[in-house]
């Protein structure tokens, strides 16, 4: 592999490390805790315990997608999905009402993670887009193929 190859991969696995191994182990380490996590928002213990193995899956797939380029620009538009929908059902920063008081606010610590969702979900978004400029066209085309991340420039198998 050559030393773009070698970068890419470690760029490639730097954005998914949140998800695989640490977050998706600690769903299946903690599995009852991220029920009752999720049940924060989903109530019914059932829909939350399905919702949290929707979650995990695209941890675990999407991540290996994005790292192996296999379906690399799909997979990076499950997980940009999946960091704005946690930071809309997770993160509501809007909730504690305690944003503008000074000192310590419970409110301000969650606008933090909300925008790190956010920001890491648009992270995958430029994998979806590219950075040659031609946007959404390939994606579109092709939503399923591999982008080639690892190809030498220019070269497509």
């Amino acid at each position: 592999m050559t030393v773009a190859g070698v970068v890419t991969l470690v760029v490639r696995y730097g954005l998914v490390m949140l998800f695989l191994p640490f977050s998706a182990l600690d769903k299946v380490l903690n599995f009852q805790g991220a029920v009752t996590q999720a049940q924060e928002v989903f109530k019914p213990r059932a829909i939350a315990t399905i919702v949290l193995m929707c979650g995990l899956s695209i941890e675990v797939l999407a991540s290996l997608g994005v790292v192996t380029g296999v379906a690399d620009r799909f997979c990076a538009l499950l997980i940009a999905g999946y960091c704005a929908a946690t930071a809309v059902l997770y993160k509501r920063f809007w909730a504690p009402g305690d944003f503008w008081a000074r000192g310590d606010s419970k409110a301000r610590n969650l606008f933090w993670d909300f925008l790190k969702n956010l920001s890491l979900g648009a992270g995958f978004l430029l994998l979806v887009i590219g950075t040659t400029g031609a946007g959404l066209k390939p994606f579109l085309a092709h939503p399923f193929e591999s982008s080639h991340p690892y190809a030498l420039a220019g070269h497509h198998p």
